[in-house]
């Protein structure tokens, strides 16, 4: 397995932050190490699901990771409660986790139209202002946050750093594709939110190639990542250890994840490098992980939250 490596890869003025909504907890869930709770998001309208696993010890205040699920929000199976051993590998870990199941398609980033189909999103409000403070009245948090997400998502918590700087402590990027706006990252894009939901992007960030793609893209806007704590992984996209039939019994849900994994890691590692280079010529360090095989699949994620969790720990200490 590939080492993690530090690199030394520097903050202009932070974006203005909005008055806060007025959120609330609509439905704390059943008392538990892992709850479901609901949050009413009045930047949406709408009521937001969320899976809390709690500290192994609560009796001191904790930070608090939020983890973004991908491209399908957890509303599918393919998600980190399903896909993970979150729940075995935290029991005596002393962080919160929170992980919100919805925003399919969203980017969770806030949208500059409702779309027809996908709805009214505004995933940066809600998760930037509206959620934590929901969070930090309901347990016993440090106030101290950190922010992963994979593939799409992996874009999302750079924007949403960038966004909210004065918010996390820590960011953690695995496996996604931060240029969004050259060609490249927004055919990427628009793999997800119009071909595989039916949306369209130009709802989300304006017209292709406009002012609102540039403003959304990290590779862009890299020196506002400076005094954040950087974790950037991405494999390489040939097959590795998980991608054979003692993991991956039913054989064309396997070749799946080889042929179709294995071009999608491949490419956002193209996109990652990018990110890293500008992060080099800005002095910006970030701890980084380039295993040279793996494709764009969970057990290769799951390994990645292991890995990086002290990277968190230490953050959030």
């Amino acid at each position: 397995m590939a080492a993690v490596v530090a690199l030394s890869v520097s903050l202009v003025a932070p974006l203005a932050g909005g008055a806060s909504a007025a959120p609330r907890l609509v439905d704390a869930g059943s008392p538990g190490r892992v709850t479901d709770i609901v949050v009413h998001s009045d930047a949406m309208n709408r009521d937001v699901p969320l899976t809390v696993i709690k500290p192994a010890d609560e009796s001191k205040p904790r930070g608090v990771l939020y983890l973004l699920n991908g491209a399908g929000g957890g509303e599918d199976r393919a998600n980190w409660l399903e896909k993970t051993d979150i729940v075995e590998f935290t029991r005596n870990k002393n962080l919160y986790v929170v992980i919100p199941n919805a925003g399919q398609y969203s980017y969770y980033t806030d949208w500059q139209k409702p779309d027809p189909v996908l709805g009214v999103h505004k995933w940066s409000t809600f998760l930037g202002k509206e959620l934590p403070a929901v969070v930090d009245a309901t347990y016993n948090t440090s106030g101290r946050n950190a922010i992963g997400g994979i593939s799409s998502s992996a874009t999302s918590v750079l924007n949403l750093a960038i966004e909210h700087p004065d918010l996390y402590e820590a960011v953690g990027s695995y496996s996604g594709c931060p240029t969004t706006s050259d060609p490249f990252g927004q055919e990427y894009i628009r793999l997800v939110v119009e071909t595989r939901g039916d949306g369209d992007a130009t709802n989300m960030w304006g017209p292709y190639g406009g002012s609102g793609w540039r403003a959304h893209d990290p590779v862009v806007n890299a020196a506002k990542l400076r005094g954040q704590k950087l974790y950037i992984s991405n494999a390489g996209g040939l097959p590795g250890q998980y991608d054979n039939p003692r993991y991956v019994k039913d054989l064309d849900t396997l070749a799946d994840q080889v042929v179709v994994g294995g071009v999608i890691e491949g490419a956002t590692l193209g996109c990652t490098v990018q990110l890293l280079n500008r992060l080099g010529e800005l002095n910006i360090p970030a701890t980084v992980d380039l295993p040279p095989t793996g494709t764009h699949s969970w057990l290769y994620w799951q390994d990645q939250l292991h890995r990086s969790w002290s990277f968190y720990e230490r953050a959030l200490r």
